[in-house]
């Protein structure tokens, strides 16, 4: 399977339709559409998006009715981004091989465009109506979840706490698996709850999404180390400057590597129970663990 060609032709379809809703500069005071569209369709991976409709298709559903989750998913996932890149946070110049929000507008500019795509994302979310209301409101729920206190943002908290001090293993995959894993989760089994996922079905997928979501972050704490800014699209060496608690750090790289590898295997062993409707999440996971950007 071409992996490569899925993410590019998903990122074609998920930028398309946040083209179509995200604000235009002629409605809204000057430069805060100018800063969301800068961050939001920059490019990347759009690996969030692209879980979520893999899980979706996984289940025989048309990807184009989980789109709207996809998307939002998308949004959220670059606020985050936008915030995390700031002064307060982890003070970056390049996002993506290109000036963070921050850099090219101002940090005032850069929290309110951060603002704007997490609040317009659940507006994303609600209007969805080609998912039936209790769909979408578990997906809102769900989601909220994961990139609030008990997720993301917990994740995050725990991050910042952590820099300079020695942690231990737990407190290491506690910061993974909330500041990243919880919104990759979340990416797996909102595509799935958008089509209807049953109780089995959603159980073997969150599986899935917890394994990929922790090994995902290993291969970034990795690829901090011995990536190629030119691929990753950011200066490399930033964990270590901001005395941050990674994997690497911890164990080492042999046996990061390791880890993310028994990963990415248990990830695959919980598919065990699908046929080929789910190759697509299965190359996802192996693109996760060979990933160079």
């Amino acid at each position: 399977m071409d992996i490569a060609a899925y993410l590019a032709g998903t990122a074609r379809e998920v930028e398309a339709f946040l083209d179509r809703v995200l604000p235009r500069g002629s409605r809204y005071p000057s430069p805060l559409a100018e800063a969301i569209r800068y961050s939001a369709l920059d490019g990347g991976k759009r690996l969030r998006p692209s879980l979520a409709l893999a899980a979706a298709g996984c289940l025989g559903a048309d990807r184009v009715e989980a789109m709207p989750v996809a998307a939002a998913l998308e949004m959220i996932h670059t606020y985050s981004l936008i915030h995390d890149d700031l002064p307060a946070m982890d003070d970056d110049t390049y996002r993506r091989g290109k000036l963070t929000s921050h850099k090219q507008f101002s940090e005032a500019v850069a929290i309110l465009a951060g603002d704007a795509l997490l609040t317009q994302a659940f507006q994303v979310l609600g209007e969805a109506e080609g998912i039936p209301l209790e769909r979408r409101l578990r997906i809102i729920v769900e989601i909220a979840v994961a990139c609030g206190p008990a997720g993301l943002i917990g994740g995050q908290m725990a991050d910042l706490n952590a820099a300079g001090n020695e942690v231990d293993l737990p407190s290491l995959e506690y910061i993974h698996t909330h500041k990243t894993g919880a919104m990759i989760q979340a990416s797996v089994r909102c595509g799935a709850l958008a089509v209807g996922a049953g109780n089995r079905e959603l159980k073997a997928l969150t599986a899935y999404g917890r394994r990929i979501g922790l090994g995902f972050q290993i291969v970034d704490d990795i690829l901090d180390i011995e990536g190629d800014p030119e691929e990753t699209g950011k200066a490399t060496g930033r964990d270590r400057r901001h005395l941050k608690a990674t994997y690497p750090a911890l164990f080492g790289l042999q046996s990061s590597r390791l880890r993310a590898r028994e990963l990415i295997e248990e990830a695959i062993e919980a598919l065990a129970d699908f046929g080929e409707e789910a190759d697509l999440l299965r190359a996802m996971a192996l693109f996760i663990e060979k990933r160079s950007h």
